[in-house]
């Protein structure tokens, strides 16, 4: 690589830094970037499971509601599906419910000796395999409950970054202490508004209390004690959860994420099911399940928002961890994860620094483009097969962001190979003058005189195109050989080159010498740019296309400038005519056009009259011709036949009439003189108020 190719490296490896930096940073939208990334990839493939998972939900739904009142039901009614599901020979009964406050519509608050509705409750709650909630609220007292189950641990204070409680909603003292769990149902706060992660553990004080699902698993196996594996190198972070004989991995805080499927609707037991006399039919769908009582309706505000884009009962969150933790299938996002993604993102970073460089903006977006799409596939494999969750979203978005950059920085050195090639070529003048000024310094001085010249301008079509695909050093090169064709041709007909503007050529002839027939000159010099042009591009793989624009008349011609730097250049309003003139060669559809007056200065070439065109920022209408060859092709009968059936055709396109068949007879005419005309007929059509604007006298 030359200088310039070791600062683009260097361009390059400063933005892939900046934005590992960014990442290592990770401010909100990243996260925000990455859980979404996450949450489509839940959304294309959820959480496959059998059929016959033993959890239920009993659901407090709307008809609920309706047949049995108002929330909050009394206790008697907690207590009847309490005694009922252990009846039914439910593995546990989970409550994700709160039952912080005595009941209101209890006897005892009239002292007529009738037993507390809370007392039947808590006998009910004894009798059966149940579990309690808590619920973490910073406007609560601390908890002061303590945990049912036992806890044992291993490494080195592995509960350092389980998350603290703090204040909670707990349930009644006599409540809790009849049930045989308790269980924290609050999600991670970090999911913004959704639900994607779920903390099986929680600090309160000395104690330790299990996240509902893990305390409903407990109960419903039977043990006394789960156990804390932490890691084995002091980072005092969990591993892993054990109950009974399932494994539960564990983010490094003892969390788990949320994998989500589309639960069935057989999951759903409607709670007033439960509170009828024919209760004992639900027995097939309860006994051996781990049953969670909690509630659909929006009137009760347990609504979360689920990864896959759906609201769904916070209960049926608790749901889908047990599932998880019954059948082993975890999502799993390890603390390597992070640093593999940044170490992958300034790796692939490279690559397409490497690639814009050597191969140019073109290549080089392909080969980002692979890059980009190897590194999805690799994340979504991962996510589908060992539930790993890799982070696409910042690759692929510094990746677009660091070709964009090398891009832009691509073409801002080719924008200064451009002004180099016009600051080397703009006294590239016609031998001619360089002898005039040798035997006449005063033409040094500035100032100028107005006579009458030809001026042309050149330009490359689809520059643009040409610059992306083509490095910037391949592109001077291209530049480069087309100026000097182009160049010689112009002084070969003794024209003066007045300046290279970036992929632009203007010439003028009949200054500052007297040039006979000055427009045929300069027409000539138009067919030997083209024929040098075809010359070129047989032997090139970069095709080029030009137009040309030429005008006769009155334009002021001298040194423009100040004392120290100047220019031999000319100005007015036939410079301007030439230059709108070339740049309707598009619109045409030929790649040479003239004005009238050129045209009758140079009638002895093959010319065709051409409409009157409207230019860009000029008042009226100007006449023009395409220059399709030189005298010898102008005496040649395939030109005379190409004429009359040319002339029938301007004739009916300016008259209104029928102009079908002097086409057709223009087309087939053409193909004996000049195959380009094809293009230029097929936009006559569309061109014909060009043709009725000009008038008979500028026809003759």
């Amino acid at each position: 690589m030359g200088r310039r190719g070791w600062l683009a490296l260097l361009f390059g490896l400063t933005v892939i830094a900046g934005l590992t930096l960014l990442r290592a940073a990770d401010p909100y939208p990243v996260q925000v970037a990455r859980e979404t990334t996450f949450d489509l990839f839940q959304q294309l493939r959820p959480r496959e499971a059998p059929p016959d998972l033993p959890v239920r939900i009993i659901d407090i739904d709307e008809t609920s509601l309706a047949e049995q009142g108002q929330w909050p039901w009394p206790r008697t009614a907690m207590a009847d599906i309490s005694d009922r599901l252990t009846e039914l020979g439910a593995a546990a009964v989970v409550f994700d419910l709160l039952f912080s406050e005595p009941d209101r519509l209890s006897p005892s608050a009239y002292a007529d000796g009738r037993e507390d509705y809370d007392a039947m409750f808590a006998d009910a709650l004894s009798a059966g395999p149940t579990v309690l909630t808590l619920a973490q609220s910073g406007r609560a007292a601390v908890v002061g409950l303590e945990p049912k189950s036992g806890l044992a641990m291993t490494g080195d204070d592995p509960l350092a970054k389980v998350p603290h409680l703090g204040g909670a909603a707990q349930p009644l003292p006599v409540l809790a202490q009849a049930a045989r769990g308790l269980g924290v149902a609050s999600l991670d706060r970090e999911g913004a508004g959704v639900a994607r992660r779920l903390p099986m553990l929680w600090r309160s004080g000395d104690a330790v209390l299990p996240s509902l699902s893990a305390e409903a698993l407990r109960v419903a196996l039977g043990v006394s004690t789960l156990v804390v594996i932490g890691d084995s190198s002091g980072a005092g972070t969990v591993e892993q959860l054990r109950i009974g004989d399932f494994a539960v991995p564990t983010g490094p805080s003892g969390g788990i994420w949320i994998y989500y499927r589309h639960l069935p609707d057989e999951i759903y037991v409607p709670a007033r099911e439960l509170l009828v006399d024919g209760y004992r039919d639900l027995a097939p769908q309860i006994a051996g399940h781990i049953v969670l009582i909690g509630t659909s309706a929006s009137g009760l505000l347990d609504i979360r928002a689920s990864a896959l884009g759906t609201a769904v009962p916070g209960v049926s969150i608790h749901a889908q961890a047990l599932e998880q933790m019954l059948t082993g299938t975890f999502l799993d996002r390890a603390d390597w994860v992070g640093g593999l993604e940044m170490v992958v993102f300034a790796v692939a970073g490279l690559l397409i620094v490497l690639a814009v460089i050597i191969t140019g903006p073109i290549v080089g977006l392909v080969i980002s483009l692979l890059i980009a799409g190897l590194l999805l596939a690799a994340s979504w494999w991962a996510f589908a097969q060992p539930h790993l969750l890799i982070d696409p979203s910042f690759a692929l978005f510094g990746a677009l962001l660091l070709y964009a950059a090398m891009a832009f920085f691509r073409f801002a050195v080719t924008d200064a190979d451009r002004r180099r090639i016009r600051r080397a070529f703009a006294h590239y003048v016609e031998p001619s003058l360089l002898t005039r000024i040798e035997a006449d310094g005063r033409l040094l001085k500035l100032g100028g005189d107005l006579r009458e010249l030809t001026v042309m301008f050149s330009d490359v079509r689809n520059f643009s195109a040409l610059a992306e695909r083509t490095t910037p050093a391949g592109l001077v090169a291209i530049l480069n050989r087309l100026f000097a064709a182009l160049g010689q041709a112009i002084v070969a007909e003794q024209g003066t080159i007045d300046k290279f503007m970036g992929d632009a050529v203007m010439a003028f002839w009949n200054a500052p010498v007297d040039v006979e027939r000055h427009a045929t000159r300069a027409c000539l010099a138009a067919l030997s740019m083209r024929e040098a042009l075809e010359q070129l591009n047989a032997s090139s793989n970069e095709p080029i296309a030009i137009g040309i624009g030429i005008a006769t008349g009155p334009a002021l011609v001298g040194n423009m400038g100040f004392e120290r730097r100047f220019d031999y250049s000319c100005i007015g309003d036939t410079v301007n005519v030439a230059s709108r003139i070339e740049g309707s060669c598009r619109a045409v559809g030929y790649d040479i056009l003239i004005n009238e007056t050129t045209a009758a200065a140079a009638a002895d070439l093959a010319l065709l009259p051409a409409g009157a065109v409207e230019l860009k920022g000029m008042s009226g209408r100007e006449p023009i011709h395409i220059l399709i060859g030189d005298a010898k092709i102008r005496q040649s009968g395939a030109f005379a036949t190409l004429k009359a059936a040319h002339d029938d055709l301007v004739t009916h396109l300016r008259t209104g009439g029928d102009p079908t068949l002097s086409l057709d007879a223009c087309r087939r005419a053409a193909l004996a003189v000049d195959a380009r005309l094809g293009t230029f007929y097929a936009a006559c059509l569309e061109r014909s108020d060009d043709f009725r604007a000009v008038s008979s006298a500028s026809e003759t």
